[in-house]
Order: structure tokens, then C-alpha cells, then sequence
């Protein structure tokens, strides 16, 4: 990209969102041309799409709903493998890194070595508050978009998500993280939605790539839910909640079952309803965004693309959450098809079922079973018993 200076051969690109700042689309484009970027001296770090269980472990932020947890092995195999890269470029791009406090900031860069160079990729508060909540909703969580966005402005302490603010209180993200590296290592690039090449021809400017090398991973696309299948899920989650079912359930069939199938085999028409943000709320958001500008500008950071974007009030957006809305049967079918299809394919690796008791949970064994069972463990320390005394005696246990 014209007027981006290129980072040093051996630079450690960081990128750290946050979320919902175009994050899916750069990881699509560099994972799928981690061939092409070998052919540069570039690797990007990690197996998959982006690293979430080591980043998740060095920020201490838990997993999502029903995933396991992160062990701190995970960071420290990331480690070794940015330090196996030796003197060429490695990229690594995370937006869970936006969850970072300070402590966490001061670890990340410390264990990554020398030249780091964050990125932090940053669009109009406005635009993403949306996009956030559907996401949230993904992984949980039960309040209207109305109620949560209450929570967010005027009561940001309280749960849900009240770590929201860390990662999208965009003028001090960036402060945390150029307190960190320095100013000089940090680069600001402001999406402009209007130019659909802007993001990927900022990331080949700092890396010396060919214009054109990163292309979006069609299929990686993170489309964001419609209101109708947000509220959906929100429905689920109520349910979900008040039978207390196990979490694994919902990570396995509704986060990758339902959702995810919705997603990718349902393509919202102009006739489905976006999430529509209360004015009040853009207006809010449009003054965070001009104060994170000005805070932005006096750091000194690289800037790509123009921060006045951050005060953008997008009016196309606004308007009032409707609760009564209603869901497309072909959307609603696609969720059910997801379900069956993670049911069938639990049911395809489960394990012979057990027949012994004790391999058995509890609630699956009868009365009748479990006397059975004591009966027999109780002849069989029986036997242990007399074992043990014929043998001290020297007799036999025939």
C-alpha cells in the first residue's frame, strides 16, 4: 500500500483486533496463503485460523461456553514457534489479544522478544456495538440488545461482559499497547468500509508484499447475525439456562451445530431486519470515537487510513430493537439441520456403551442394578479377606 513503510525482515507483527474490526477477513487471507508467504520469509504463527487457546491462556480470559479451558503450555508452544522463525517475519493476529490488561500486555511483548510491532486494526465504535451483542449472544449470554447496550454505557462494571470496555475503549487499547512497545512500534490502521482493498493493502505494505498477494477467504466469512436469528438464540440461551444443561451440549450443538450451519447455509435477503442501534447509543459511541482520536493522535503511533472515521455516526444503523421479529423458516430449518447434523456426528464417535456400574454415570443406573452391584463388590472384599488370612496362615484360597 502506497505510503506504508515496511517492518524490519525480522519483525514479530502482532496484530491484535480487537474484534469485529476485520479481524476474520485478515486471518482468512494469511491462512490461506501460508505457502505463498513461506516464499517471502514470512510465517504465520498457529495451525488454524488464529491462535485462541495460547491467547487465551496468557490473557487469562476463559474459554468460550462449553470449550475447554487454555493451559499455559499453549502460550509457551506459540513462544517457541515465533522464536523458531529465527531472523524472518512472523505474524501472529489474535483479537482476544485486546483482552490483555496491562500485566498481560508487558507478557505478551516481553516473551515475543525483540521487534514487535502491534497493529491494531479499529472501526467506528457505532458500527460495531451490533455486532458485538450478536456475538455475545453466540456464546451465551440472554439480554435484548437494549438492555445490554443499558449495561455497556451506564453501568459498565456490572455483568454481562464487563470487560467489553477493555478491548473496545479504543483510545486506551492503544495507549496499553504503546506503553508497552513504544510508539514507533505500533500501527493504527482505520478500516474504511468504503475501499474493500484498504485493510489487505495496509498488512502487504507492512510485510513488503505484492499488491493484490492477500485475498479474503470466502468461506472464513464471519457474517454477523440478523436480528431474527440473534434473538433465536438469545431464546435458546434462556432455555438453555433455566434447564441447566451441560455446557459442552451448547458449545458442540448450538455454537458449532446450529449457528455456525445458520451462518454458512443461510443467506439473509434485503427482507431480513439488521440489528438496528438506538441513536442514543451511536451518539454515545460517535463521541468515544472522537476522543479516541485525539488521544490516538497525541501518542504518535503510525496511523493508516484517517482517524476522524472513529467519530463516524453511522445513521443508516439506527433505529429501535424490534422484540417481536420474526424468524425466516429457511433460517430456522438450517439451525435445526445443524443440530441433527452434530447429533449424528456425537453419536458416530461415541464409545461402546458400558455395561459395568461403576463405568456408568448415576442417574442411568436402577435400583435393582445398583443392589446387584454392591452385593457383588461386598462378596468379592469378602473373599479378598479370607485370601489374606489363609495366605499369613500358609494355607490355600482353593
Amino acid at each position: 500500500m502506497s505510503g506504508v513503510e515496511p517492518l524490519p525482515p525480522n519483525a514479530r507483527l502482532l496484530h491484535i483486533g480487537p474484534h469485529k474490526s476485520g479481524t476474520t477477513a485478515v486471518q482468512g487471507a494469511f491462512h490461506q496463503a501460508r505457502e505463498r508467504l513461506a516464499d517471502h520469509g514470512i510465517t504465520y504463527i498457529g495451525k488454524g485460523l488464529h491462535p485462541v487457546r495460547p491467547v487465551q491462556a496468557i490473557t487469562g480470559r476463559g474459554p468460550m461456553l462449553g470449550e475447554p479451558a487454555a493451559a499455559t503450555r499453549d502460550w509457551e508452544n506459540l513462544v517457541a514457534e515465533v522464536a523458531a522463525t529465527g531472523d524472518q517475519r512472523a505474524v501472529i493476529s489474535s483479537e482476544f489479544f485486546a483482552d490483555a490488561d496491562e500485566d498481560a500486555v508487558r507478557r505478551v511483548v516481553s516473551d515475543l522478544g525483540d521487534n514487535v510491532h502491534v497493529v491494531v486494526t479499529l472501526r467506528p465504535l457505532g458500527k460495531v456495538l451490533a455486532a458485538q451483542w450478536q456475538q455475545y449472544v453466540q456464546n451465551g449470554i440472554r439480554d435484548p440488545f437494549d438492555e445490554w447496550l443499558d449495561i455497556m454505557f451506564n453501568r459498565p462494571h456490572e455483568r454481562p461482559n464487563s470487560a467489553f470496555w477493555r478491548r473496545h475503549q479504543q483510545g486506551e487499547i492503544v495507549t496499553r499497547w504503546a506503553n508497552a512497545v513504544g510508539p514507533e512500534n505500533l500501527t493504527v490502521i482505520c478500516v474504511d468500509d468504503s475501499d474493500p482493498r484498504m485493510l489487505m493493502s495496509a498488512f502487504e505494505g507492512l510485510l513488503d508484499l505484492p499488491e493484490g498477494f492477500l485475498v479474503p477467504d470466502d468461506s472464513q466469512a464471519n457474517r454477523s447475525l440478523t436480528h431474527a436469528e440473534a434473538e433465536l438464540v438469545r431464546s435458546f440461551n434462556q432455555q438453555f439456562k433455566a434447564g441447566s444443561w451441560p455446557t459442552g451440549l451448547y458449545a458442540s450443538h448450538i455454537r458449532r451445530g446450529a449457528v455456525k450451519r445458520m451462518k454458512v447455509a443461510y443467506k439473509p435477503t434485503r427482507h431480513d431486519q439488521a440489528i438496528r442501534t438506538p441513536e442514543w447509543a451511536l451518539e454515545r459511541a460517535a463521541k468515544i470515537g472522537s476522543e479516541a482520536a485525539e488521544t490516538i493522535t497525541a501518542l504518535g503511533v503510525r496511523v493508516v487510513g484517517d482517524l476522524e472515521l472513529l467519530s463516524q455516526y453511522p445513521s443508516g444503523r439506527a433505529g429501535t430493537p424490534d422484540p417481536d421479529v420474526a424468524v425466516p423458516p429457511q433460517a430456522a430449518a438450517q439451525a435445526l439441520m445443524g443440530v441433527v447434523a452434530a447429533s449424528a456426528k456425537q453419536s458416530a464417535v461415541r464409545p461402546k456403551k458400558p455395561t459395568r456400574v461403576d463405568d456408568r454415570p448415576l442417574r442411568e443406573v436402577t435400583a435393582r442394578q445398583l443392589a446387584r452391584e454392591l452385593l457383588a463388590r461386598g462378596v468379592r472384599k469378602a473373599r479378598r479377606g479370607r485370601n489374606r488370612i489363609l495366605r499369613s496362615r500358609g494355607g490355600s484360597s482353593s
